[in-house]
């Protein structure tokens, strides 16, 4: 892989690693300061408005710039997150509880705010690093760094905030975004602005322009509906605190396992997809993939043996990240190099919407069926989605990744 691409890996790697850091410090300063489980919702809010609310006017901007010079202010963003956290904790004697509450959300939103347009700046400049025959072992590559961050950043920052205090921990996550920004000014390559690109009558054109694209394609909609729909009512993260404590009798050490065993399960299939790509390049492969997803859901709602369920959540996130490694390869060959940046953008929203709706959804489902009921429901609406999209999208039972990327070289 070229070094430019590594250097990209290491500032994300650090970006992730610190916010995550940063969102365990926010909750827990948050529900210290306000008392109250409903302000640990609208962290979440706050950032999950501008993540998804920019989301297709970032794609517009990341077409008609250097992808790269984007990501970089992306760094300064969630710099500026950082340091407003840190001066929350240095003038907590100065404010009252509801400026210092302010403070933190503000930080929630610039750190939504750098979300939206981080994954579209990433998404449009990786394939022009990368040679095509690479792209599926460099997006393993990703996927395996940004778990190990998902994973490591919240211990850290919890370790870090318990033992050494909130100005220690925040000062903390600066240093990383600032390490973050630095790797990425020594990136060398400098990646122009797309050549082509369509003309549109109107803003409002170019903006929709992406999920126009995305909605007609036949592989690019059938893949992301897929995994929309299965993570929306096939994840169980807003219902572990429940089976933590009433079902599986683990309290509060033993759900900290389970809220990191879906990115360990993810980060050790990352680190394996990176080095055996070429056996999961199918339709098939994907389609595999997001059923086993759905058994281990189906799994976790039946166990009441601790050790069994964090199997089935480790397998659940092993899974996933080999849907999630075939469907970014699959979007990365089929996206036309002007419109990469909107279809990213388009990929976001699934995204975002398939995590944050899904807590909602899991909520609203625990409290009419149960929580048991609930994943069970949950991991078989995942498994009929399989059957549903396989049957109505043959192209994408029939993808594979190799002839693609030759025809889209041809």
């Amino acid at each position: 892989m070229p070094s430019d691409f590594k250097k990209l890996i290491s500032a994300r790697f650090l970006f992730t690693f610190a916010v995550q850091m940063q969102a365990v410090v926010l909750g827990w300063r948050i529900y210290e300061i306000l008392q109250d489980p409903l302000a640990l919702g609208f962290i979440g809010l706050a950032e999950a408005i501008p993540a998804i609310g920019l989301a297709l006017y970032a794609g517009y901007i990341i077409d008609r710039s250097r992808p790269l010079v984007a990501y970089r202010r992306v760094m300064y963003i969630s710099l500026l997150s950082g340091l407003m956290v840190l001066a929350e904790h240095l003038m907590e004697n100065q404010l009252g509880v509801y400026a210092q509450a302010g403070m933190l959300y503000a930080a929630a939103f610039l750190t939504g705010t750098a979300r939206a347009f981080s994954g579209p700046a990433i998404f449009a400049s990786v394939p022009r690093m990368v040679a095509r025959e690479n792209l599926l072992q460099s997006t393993a590559m990703m996927s395996s760094a940004m778990q190990v961050a998902r994973v490591a950043g919240p211990a850290a920052g919890g370790l870090a905030f318990g033992f050494l205090g909130a100005v220690f921990s925040s000062s903390l996550v600066c240093i990383f975004l600032i390490a973050a920004s630095a790797a990425m000014l020594m990136i060398k390559i400098n990646i122009p602005p797309p050549e082509t690109t369509f003309k549109h009558k109107s803003i409002k054109d170019e903006l929709l322009s992406g999920a126009k694209f995305v909605f007609a394609h036949p592989i690019l909609f059938p893949a992301l509906s897929l995994d929309m729909i299965s993570v929306l009512f096939g994840g169980v993260t807003a219902l572990l605190p429940i089976f933590a404590k009433e079902i599986l009798m683990i309290g509060p050490k033993g759900l900290g396992a389970l809220r990191a065993a879906p990115a360990v399960g993810a980060a050790l299939m990352g680190f394996f997809l990176a080095r055996n790509h070429e056996k999961f390049r199918t339709g098939k492969a994907l389609f595999g993939a997001v059923a086993g997803f759905g058994v281990c859901i189906l799994v976790f709602g039946l166990s009441k043996n601790y050790i069994l369920s964090l199997i089935a959540l480790v397998a659940s996130g092993a899974f996933d990240s080999i849907s999630m490694v075939i469907r970014s390869a699959a979007v990365q060959l089929s996206s036309p190099d002007h419109m990469r940046g909107k279809i990213s953008a388009v990929n976001s929203i699934f995204i975002g919407s398939s995590n944050e709706i899904g807590e909602f959804e899991s909520g609203v489902a625990a409290k009419i069926l149960g929580p048991v009921p609930a994943v069970y429901f949950g991991g078989i609406i995942c498994l009929i989605t399989v059957g549903t999209v396989a049957y109505f999208a043959p192209i994408l039972r029939k993808l594979d990744l190799n002839h693609l990327k030759n025809q889209q070289a041809n």
